[in-house]
């Protein structure tokens, strides 16, 4: 690994902490650097997850306030988050990595026509959903599957998870996007344990080191920007990144 390598995974990793915090799906930004220095697509991204990890420890942190009175929610899905993404984690180590990728783009999609149509939606649910905890099979099983997806490839888990948990609860979009980066980051820790424990030998540190102080700084960046941005400018931030993430999947490899 050259000098040029370093630097631009060095810089990847900080885009990639940026973008999650504020929105999600920055492993779109990673894991092809990786896979164009010639890095073998599993310990790719393998390596990306684990690297990932201490960025989502920072957003987590730089949303603390927006956590603050969610602690419940986080206990419970969270659990969720921690199922999936061990299930996840292990599809990733003995599954072809065609058979999960071919479906991501329509997962994404499908989570951004959800982040944008939330608001009109929250509207049509708030009857039904008044006097009942947002907390319920609904959102604990979406979590979980969205924690499978996450511990197995990770890029726009993010945009996933709002896009869902939008629909389930009436909540401001700033405190769901809060939400969704300790989901995602404890999708991110278990998955990472997971790998240690069962694959280490898929594990570039050198990639792990690079992205992690990359992603730290990106995460506290990231939730800076994100906490001020409006709401209509954040949602349309999510459907864009969206948008070209899938662009960016269905490109020919």
């Amino acid at each position: 690994m050259d000098l040029l390598e370093v630097a631009l995974i060095l810089v990847a990793g900080t885009a990639a902490g940026t973008i999650n915090a504020a929105v999600g799906s920055g492993s779109l930004i990673t894991f092809p650097t990786l896979l164009a220095f010639g890095i073998p697509p599993v310990t790719a991204n393998v390596s990306n997850n684990i690297g990932l990890v201490p960025g989502g420890l920072a957003s987590v942190w730089g949303y603390r306030r927006e956590l603050a009175d969610q602690r419940r929610r986080l206990l419970v899905l969270g659990s969720m988050s921690v199922l999936g993404g061990i299930v996840g984690a292990v599809l990733l180590l003995v599954l072809p990595a065609s058979a999960f990728r071919s479906v991501v783009p329509v997962l994404i999609g499908v989570a951004v026509v959800l982040v944008a149509v939330q608001p009109w939606i929250a509207r049509k649910l708030a009857q039904r959903q008044a006097g009942r905890a947002d907390i319920g099979p609904g959102s604990m099983t979406a979590t979980a599957l969205v924690g499978v997806y996450g511990g197995y490839f990770g890029g726009a888990q993010g945009i996933l998870l709002v896009g869902v948990l939008g629909t389930l609860m009436t909540e401001t979009l700033q405190r769901l996007n809060a939400l969704k980066n300790g989901l995602v980051t404890t999708v991110n820790t278990v998955a990472a344990v997971t790998f240690l424990v069962v694959a280490p030998s898929q594990v570039d540190w050198r990639v792990v080191g690079l992205i992690a102080v990359g992603s730290t700084v990106g995460g506290l960046i990231g939730s800076k920007i994100g906490r001020k941005l409006p709401q209509p400018v954040l949602r349309a931030v999510i459907v864009i990144v969206g948008i070209v993430a899938i662009v960016n999947l269905l490109r020919p490899a």
